[in-house]
C-alpha cells in the first residue's frame, strides 16, 4: 500500500498516512480540524542497466558504428578527390 503526504492548509502540519488506491483522500486535520491538501514530490527511481532507454532495445548502437567507420573513408576519398582536381 502506498504512503501519502498531506499537509494542512490552516495550520501548516504534516502527516503521512498510508493508504489503498480505492481509499477515499484524507480532507481533515486531526488536530485544528483545518482542510488538507495531498503533497506530491518527486519519485525517488533510478534506472540501472540496460533496456531502459529508446536506443538500448535498438541494434543502433551496432549500426551507428559501422555508419561512422563508412563516413570515414567516404571522407578521405572524397578529400583525395579534392585534392586531385586542385592540381
Amino acid at each position: 500500500m502506498p504512503t501519502y503526504q498531506y499537509q494542512c492548509t490552516e495550520c501548516g502540519e504534516g502527516l503521512e498516512a498510508v493508504q489503498k488506491f480505492s481509499d477515499d483522500a484524507l480532507t481533515e486535520c486531526p488536530s485544528c480540524h483545518g482542510r488538507l491538501k495531498k503533497v506530491f514530490s518527486a519519485v525517488g527511481i533510478v534506472f540501472k542497466g540496460s533496456g531502459f532507454y529508446r536506443n538500448d532495445s535498438r541494434g543502433a548502437s551496432s549500426s551507428s558504428t559501422p555508419a561512422s567507420s563508412s563516413a570515414k573513408p567516404a571522407a578521405s576519398s572524397s578529400s583525395s578527390t579534392s585534392s586531385g582536381s586542385a592540381a
